[in-house]
C-alpha cells in the first residue's frame, strides 16, 4: 500500500486526564495529545485503534 493510499482516523481531545487512572495520560501523550481540543491524524492500525479504544471516552474520533 503506497504512502497516499493509508487509512487515517483524527482524533481531539475533549476530556482532562486529571483525575484519571495512571495509564490513560500516557495514553494520550503516546497518541500525540496532552492539551484539551489538541486535534491529531493518526494512521489507522490496530495499535492505534487499541489506545484510542483504552481512552475514548477523553477523545472525539472522526474517520
Amino acid at each position: 500500500m503506497s504512502d497516499a493510499a493509508k487509512k487515517t482516523v483524527k482524533v481531539t481531545q475533549i476530556g482532562s486526564p486529571i483525575g484519571r487512572k495512571p495509564g490513560q495520560k500516557e495514553t494520550l501523550i503516546g497518541l500525540g495529545l496532552n492539551k484539551m481540543h489538541r486535534t491529531r491524524e493518526l494512521e489507522d492500525t490496530p495499535s492505534v485503534r487499541g489506545m484510542i479504544r483504552k481512552v475514548a471516552h477523553l477523545l472525539k474520533v472522526e474517520g
